[in-house]
């Protein structure tokens, strides 16, 4: 694939920042390859961009919403023609495995079908009025320009299910991409670009998030910000918008609980344990992180997981028989092996893995073998803290009132799981647990395009990404009275 040089969309146009810099971006699997470089920007960037959308808005937002929604179906095309190329992008920028990246990049081109759609759905209602000669009804206007800060983790479907729903309902869109997938990003946009949206519509700006992003959550001419990443940044991006009366929609972090019941499938539990807790190398705000265990089946559920861990083949994942890639960063794999360290000095026993993975060629990149802990209690970092890598807490309890407690009591409240067959279970968790997201008999990770996604507690802003919920944010009400 060719190395090189992605500049800024602004405008309509691929321009080079005024700083006349750019960083590089290599590959977690291998330090020694380059997947290109990106810009980084600075405030005049920033402000060129913004200028931009806030002259686009008023020509956008006067579009009907099926016209804005053919666009974003040309979008779709386009990236479905891309979608191998941009896949063993993302595989290569953010080491997320090929099979994993294809799925990804294909559920960014259904959201953005879904999403077309959205604009021949309806924006209001008809209100009886106490007036019998009046008409009263209500109907929804854009924000106007909509500042997109999505995390590396998800750098095709993120992006999209926040800029599709407010392009779509009329707001124009500034993108700045997290830096560890600015190059995919950047693809993504070509297939805007190429789609011919209207000058200034969509624009994309990289740069340091203390810059670009904190230039964006500032800027007066931004309406809207819509935040995925860390809840120490996006609760530093909601005082600077509440202060200025911006609208803000934060995603932030998990610890995600499975709990496993004795009347469980142990296999399932087991297979859905792994698959929430490693795959992605556990880079998911919805990985499992805490597997909580009835202690009749305690035993027998760390023996079957331990040995289907083993199977676990790590590696680069741009390879057909690699499961798991590397981390995303040299920074957050020296962060996912400090909370490791700090498992171990708190007490709590290791199982398995622990230790960076350098034998060979895998000395190149980022790798950790997938790490599962035991003996974790409810004050430990492993069962309060959010980790962001392949690591697992087992914990046993002895019945079901005392799981569901122990998985509430923590900050977070993103996705919770339960496997059983028992319909009371089944009932009480979906009553009592804090979680935005429950699932039954499946895993923690994984969440449908068309349905309502966000957290309680800490995870999030307490307002709702995706589906038809995404209105809500994009939009504000507007009630009409119309006197004959």
């Amino acid at each position: 694939m060719e190395t090189k040089t992605f500049l800024n969309y602004i405008n309509g146009k691929w321009i080079a920042s005024t700083s006349g810099e750019v960083s590089t971006s290599f590959n977690p699997a291998n330090q020694e390859e380059v997947v290109g470089y990106y810009q980084m920007s600075n405030i005049n960037d920033l402000d060129a961009a913004v200028t931009s959308a806030n002259q686009a808005k008023r020509g956008w937002r006067n579009l009907s919403g099926a016209a804005r929604g053919d666009y974003l179906f040309k979008v779709a095309n386009i990236m479905e023609r891309r979608l191998d190329e941009i896949a063993l992008c993302m595989t290569r920028e953010m080491g997320k495995t090929y099979s994993e990246a294809k799925g990804e990049t294909a559920r960014g081109i259904a959201i953005l079908r879904y999403y077309a759609g959205e604009g021949m759905r309806k924006v209001g209602d008809v209100i009886p009025s106490t007036d019998s000669s009046a008409l009263m009804y209500s109907t929804r206007c854009p924000l106007g320009v909509i500042g997109v800060i999505p995390p590396w983790n998800f750098p095709v479907a993120i992006p999209l299910w926040k800029s599709a729903p407010a392009l779509i309902y009329g707001n124009t869109v500034i993108l700045k991409p997290a830096e560890e997938s600015a190059i995919t990003a950047a693809m993504v946009v070509e297939c805007f670009d190429e789609a011919g949206f209207p000058n200034g519509v969509i624009n994309m700006v990289n740069g340091k998030g203390t810059v670009i992003g904190q230039g964006m959550v500032e800027h007066p001419l931004i309406q809207g910000i819509t935040f995925t990443g860390s809840n120490l940044v996006g609760k530093m991006i909601g005082q600077i918008a509440l202060a200025r009366g911006a609208k803000y929609q934060l995603e932030m972090g998990g610890k995600n609980p499975i709990i496993v019941a004795a009347d469980a499938d142990i296999d399932l539990a087991v297979d859905a344990t792994i698959s929430g807790g490693f795959r992605s190398t556990g880079q998911k705000c919805t990985a499992t992180s805490r597997v909580i265990v009835i202690k009749e089946i305690y035993d027998s559920f760390k023996q079957r997981l331990l040995a289907k861990t083993a199977e676990i083949n790590v590696g680069n994942g741009q390879s057909q028989d690699v499961w798991m890639g590397p981390c995303a960063s040299e920074k957050q794999l020296n962060t996912v092996i400090q909370k490791i360290k700090q498992g171990i000095e708190e007490g709590a026993t290791l199982l398995t893995g622990g230790a960076r993975l350098n034998a060979g060629i895998l000395k190149k990149g980022f790798f950790l073998e997938p790490t599962i802990f035991e003996g974790v209690t409810r004050n430990m970092t492993l069962a309060k803290e959010e980790i962001f890598g392949p690591v697992l807490a087992l914990i046993s309890v002895n019945n079901m009132e005392e799981a569901i407690e122990l998985a509430n009591d923590v900050e977070y409240g993103l996705s919770a799981s339960i496997f059983t067959k028992d319909i009371g279970n089944i009932l009480k968790f979906i009553h009592d647990i804090d979680a935005g997201l429950v699932r039954i008999n499946s895993e923690t990770a994984g969440v449908e395009l068309q349905a309502p996604f966000g957290g309680m507690k800490q995870s999030s802003s307490h307002s709702r990404e995706q589906g038809q919920a995404a209105i809500e944010f994009f939009t504000s009400i507007k009630t009409v009275f119309i006197k004959s």
